[in-house]
């Protein structure tokens, strides 16, 4: 099974058990309906980049889904924590897969993790295309390098951070999520619907 399709998510939940602040990060995400398996890095050739909206559609309640998936939590007061996917493509992405990276932070904000994980995806496509780079350099400047070169041409992430609650747990976490195959074919047929408590962007 190679996956076509994708989306990219993020959530935060916030509950006095460890666990429930998990299950409340992925509500949060859209996607605790889904019996959640993680992978690893490989974003397959050609894999298309979809809606949150439209990817939650296509998913279905129970089913296995496949996902690179970062996670952080804290149970201390004031405590800055951070969940991060970056993703770096191709030029020729229709032939050659792309990178996924995922980060889990203490004391990043928003843009550290993100910018981090957008670089550490670069880094690992740059090196099986055989791209020369500084690894001293600063991201935005080696980001220009890689793009100007043609042959990364897209780079992003997706980062979700919250700073901890006193006596409760915080989770949050953020997902590259990937459609199963079937889903795909099926997509205009009536869906089973989920619950209330599931929230969408």
């Amino acid at each position: 099974m190679v996956p076509t399709h994708m989306f990219l998510t993020r959530g935060v939940g916030v509950h006095k058990e460890k666990l429930a602040s998990f299950e409340e990060a992925l509500r949060s995400a859209g996607i605790a309906y889904c019996n959640l398996v993680s992978v690893s890095s490989i974003c397959p050739p050609d894999c298309k980049i979809i809606p949150r909206t439209r990817g939650q559609k296509l998913l279905n309640p129970g089913e296995i889904t496949y996902c690179v998936m970062a996670r952080s939590e804290t149970n201390e007061r004031n405590q800055l924590i951070s969940a991060s996917i970056g993703l770096a493509l191709p030029s020729g992405r229709k032939y050659h897969y792309g990178y996924l990276s995922e980060h889990h932070a203490y004391g990043e904000t928003d843009e550290e993790a993100g910018e981090y994980t957008e670089d550490l995806a670069a880094q690992m496509l740059a090196t099986t295309l055989g791209i020369k780079f500084d690894p001293n350099v600063a991201w935005k400047e080696r980001e220009q390098v890689f793009k100007m070169g043609g042959d990364i041409v897209r780079t992003q992430n997706i980062t979700q951070s919250a700073i901890g609650k006193p006596h409760l747990w915080t989770t949050v976490v953020a997902c590259a999520v990937f459609i199963p195959l079937e889903n795909l074919s099926e997509e205009k047929k009536p869906r089973i619907q989920k619950s209330r408590n599931f929230q969408t962007e």
